[in-house]
């Protein structure tokens, strides 16, 4: 089924130097763009390879088998980052699992290389993965070959990822009737909860008011505990959070002034 877009789609994925958020860093990252008339953008991903300015760990290099040789003389994503915000800029955003990681990277690469991440906030965001467990509980591996009768070669590369999710998201509008083919009720069904922050900390409520999702404080009114703690603002500044997740603790503790 073709996507009824009304703005361009980025499907995208990362290979990374880890799962942490906050300290791991992209060494691979590819992207699909599909325009609102169903032509891809380029004819085929764009795909880059990066050097993440660290040692990448064994476990990491197994699984998407990139080493610190590969990587050696690329460039940093602090040189590449103000192209890709430019291509980013204006679409929305589908991958796998990226509500719970690859934006929260992104975002954090950015952020660290100072380019505004604000860009963001005007996207929708599809995560085919949650779709999936949604509707059959699976991997990607397992979901190509459901969906598209296919096995994926070459899994965890971030080019044959990114297009193995924008074809699972295409055979998913044509096996489920109930999912409309519209981006704000695909983001609306992939997500886990409404959160103000990419990596999921911060939640607003029932009355559209943010909650912390962790620690002492969980499912309470953030600018409340900072009006009677302040100090636990500044214990969160300088603990290991997403600079984007402090950024957003950082606008509401503006607001009460």
């Amino acid at each position: 089924m073709k996507l009824n877009l009304r703005r361009p789609m980025v499907f995208f994925d990362l290979e990374t130097t880890g799962t942490n958020i906050s300290t791991d860093r992209i060494v691979e990252i590819s992207v699909v763009k599909i325009m609102p008339d169903g032509s891809m953008d380029g004819g085929t991903p764009k795909t880059k390879r990066i050097n993440p300015e660290m040692p990448i760990p064994a476990e990491a290099t197994a699984v998407h088998h990139i080493t610190d040789e590969d990587v050696k003389d690329c460039p940093t994503f602090r040189q590449y980052a103000k192209s890709l915000r430019a291509y980013l800029e204006g679409c929305d955003f589908c991958g796998f699992n990226s509500n719970r990681f690859d934006l929260p990277m992104l975002a954090e690469e950015f952020m660290r290389a100072g380019v505004d991440v604000d860009f963001f906030k005007k996207a929708k965001y599809v995560d085919v993965q949650n779709i999936f467990h949604k509707k059959e509980e699976r991997t990607l591996v397992a979901a190509y070959r459901f969906y598209c009768g296919k096995e994926l070669e070459a899994a965890h590369s971030a080019d044959a990822d990114t297009m193995a999710t924008y074809e699972v998201l295409c055979s998913q509008l044509d096996k489920y009737s109930d999912l409309e083919n519209s981006v704000d009720f695909l983001s609306e069904f992939s997500s886990r909860g409404k959160t103000a922050d990419f990596a999921g900390r911060i939640a607003f409520d029932e009355k559209g008011e943010e909650v912390f999702t962790f620690g002492k404080y969980k499912g309470q009114s953030v600018e409340a505990i900072f009006r009677k703690e302040p100090s636990y603002y500044d214990w969160i500044m300088n603990g290991d959070f997403p600079n984007y997740t402090k950024k957003i603790f950082t606008e509401i503790k503006l607001r009460l002034k």
